[in-house]
């Protein structure tokens, strides 16, 4: 974001005096580049990061074709400091950590997994809602989702049969319904009402029509 209020403002002067902003933009790379070689008149020319983000800034009012003598490092140099600057405008891995919800401390973990062993009957926000009074603030879908991780069935199914186990019990006396439709040869449609009997098997279709109404 800095950067490209940087390089906005420097092609504030582009837009006004379009015939001295190229060679404003070089004396400008020049003075920065005398100032660079005075800061390290014993030792190798070192460009700091304000350094490259000055003269990338700088480098988008010079020509291309006049780079190479202006800058004293080479255009593939100046590409690549401006490809990092860029690049870092794009890179949202460091606030990637920082949103979101924080994570849920181990010992409110066990607290949820512990309220929900010991009271069978009681949902996600019931616990919830106990959390809350002994001053655990916590998220309905947190609780629900620790639960889930933990392979813990919602309330009431929790104890007790389960869903095969129910329905073998209670085979003889549940009825499945299902109103379809059948496609015949010749193309038409035909809407069938049917019943299963779970105990027996026994199919029972108790209408069958091309244009079904309420009765």
């Amino acid at each position: 974001m800095l950067y490209r209020a940087t390089r906005a403002l420097l092609s504030i002067p582009a837009v006004l005096l379009r015939r001295d902003t190229a060679k404003d933009a070089e004396l400008l790379v020049l003075q920065h580049e005398n100032s660079v070689l005075r800061r390290q008149l014993n030792g190798p020319v070192r460009y700091e990061p304000a350094d490259r983000f000055w003269l990338a800034a700088l480098s988008s009012l010079i020509p291309r074709r006049c780079w190479s003598s202006v800058f004293a490092v080479t255009p593939g140099t100046l590409l690549a400091w401006h490809r990092r600057l860029i690049a870092k405008e794009w890179d949202y891995s460091d606030r990637r950590r920082r949103t979101g919800r924080p994570p849920t401390a181990a010992a409110l973990k066990k607290l949820v997994l512990r309220l929900a062993q010991e009271n069978p009957r009681w949902g996600h926000r019931r616990i919830q809602g106990e959390l809350a009074r002994l001053g655990h603030p916590i998220a309905p879908s947190t609780v629900w989702e620790i639960l889930h991780k933990a392979g813990i069935d919602p309330a009431p199914r929790r104890t007790g049969p389960s869903w095969r186990e129910f329905l073998t019990a209670q085979a003889e006396g549940i009825i499945a319904a299902d109103f379809f439709h059948v496609d015949t040869i010749t193309g038409s449609r035909l809407y069938a009402l049917a019943f299963l009997e779970h105990g027996t098997r026994r199919l029972h279709i108790t209408g069958v029509t091309a244009h079904p109404t309420a009765q």
